[in-house]
């Protein structure tokens, strides 16, 4: 990260509840090293990953999460899945719901529109786990973990350390119920 920049993202960042319950998740899988749990204060489900931009960018950013007006939603974190490229188990939700969907649709055609070209082609929501698994582990069935989703962050990310270290920079509240469109 150059001086003058910032590596930012948009997440769900999950109540202490739910961290609890995905950090129980995590303990059940069985690792081999070099493979380490992601620590719990971490857990987020990213939304739209910026990517290192110059500070002057930041303000645009939040109007940006200011102007979102998606509604809340309930997501069932409800699979385990290893992702080889990497190299890390995630919990899955299966299905994505409709507002957290428009939610996705609505952020990345603002920042589209604002120029900040995103690699994701389509939502996966998921929660990191465990890093650095160099192979699929075994793992029992997951109980789905209810995650009712009620703010959109701004994180700032500094992978400079060893661990990653996540600043939530800025939250807003989604709607109870989305506008109509």
């Amino acid at each position: 990260m150059s001086e003058g920049s910032l590596r930012l993202f948009f997440a769900l960042w999950p109540a202490a509840a739910v961290r609890m319950d995905l950090g129980s998740a995590a303990a059940a899988l069985p690792l081999a090293a070099p493979a380490r749990r992601v620590p719990a204060v971490n857990y987020h489900l990213t939304v739209a990953f910026i990517g290192e931009v110059p500070a002057l960018q930041y303000e645009s950013l939040r109007d940006i999460g200011r102007g979102v007006h998606a509604g809340r939603c309930e997501i069932s974190l409800d699979s385990y899945e290893y992702w080889p490229k990497p190299e890390c188990v995630v919990a899955l939700a299966r299905r994505v719901p409709p507002a957290l969907q428009s939610l996705w649709d609505e952020l990345h055609a603002a920042l589209a529109a604002a120029g900040f070209g995103l690699r994701a082609k389509q939502l996966r929501p998921h929660v990191t786990l465990v890093r650095h698994c160099l192979a699929q582990p075994a793992w029992p069935a997951l109980a789905p973990i209810l995650w009712p989703a009620d703010a959109l962050c701004l994180v700032r990310s500094d992978t400079r350390a060893a661990a990653a270290v996540y600043t939530v920079l800025d939250r807003w509240p989604l709607l109870d119920k989305p506008p109509p469109r």
